[in-house]
């Protein structure tokens, strides 16, 4: 099989494993969902201060605590309804989510973590908003994230959901700017929207 050292050799249209993906050698971020490539945007400079701030609240918290942060570039490998845990070739999607918390250590390896993390937050950009709201979506639930964030940088919310029943979340919970969001499966950790999106001239995507 010809080596693939450009974006541009893949078939968007093909059905890729995290096999193939360790092959490919070319620098442009991708992620793969259930086999699909799915180009990544460079970030913008507001997501990348929204995600600075999450980290540092995060960090702060989870500096002494058994559960651990990650943030992109980081590959979180999350398996199919199956769960075979047989070889990489069984895995078929690779996020890179801004945020994730994980409490089994026993998922983290030299290439990242293998299965859902308890918490996995996205900050919405102008080419990613469907991607996170409905297909990611749908994904964590159905691999066993507890708790996912979704924060939009233009209406300045983030919407919490929480899985109820088997594998689906829940209706979410919408907090603005100017409110404290309680975590549920962390319920020591208060996230403050006005630290999140501070009084400050806006920043242009």
């Amino acid at each position: 099989m010809k080596a693939i050292k450009d974006f541009s050799q893949l078939d968007l249209n093909g059905h890729y494993s995290y096999a193939d993906y360790l092959t490919w050698k070319f620098e442009q971020a991708i992620e793969l969902i259930r086999g699909k490539v799915f180009k990544m945007a460079a970030p913008s400079t507001r997501h990348q201060v929204i995600s600075r701030e999450l980290t540092l609240a995060l960090g702060n918290h989870f500096k002494h605590h058994k559960c651990q942060l990650f943030a992109a570039p980081f590959d979180v490998r999350l398996f199919d309804k199956l769960k075979s845990l047989k070889t990489d070739k069984n895995v078929y999607t690779v996020i890179q989510p801004d945020l994730c918390i994980i409490c089994d250590l026993q998922k983290l390896d030299t290439k990242g973590c293998l299965g859902a993390p308890d918490l996995m937050v996205e900050i919405l950009s102008p080419g990613n908003s469907k991607r996170e709201m409905k297909i990611k979506k749908d994904l964590y639930a159905e691999s066993g994230v507890r708790e996912y964030w979704i924060v939009d940088p233009t209406s300045e919310t983030v919407s919490k959901f929480n899985v109820e029943g088997e594998s689906v979340f829940g209706r979410p919970y919408i907090f603005v700017s100017d409110e404290l969001m309680p975590s549920t499966i962390f319920p020591d950790f208060i996230l403050n929207l006005n630290e999140l999106f501070p009084n400050q001239e806006r920043i242009e995507e």
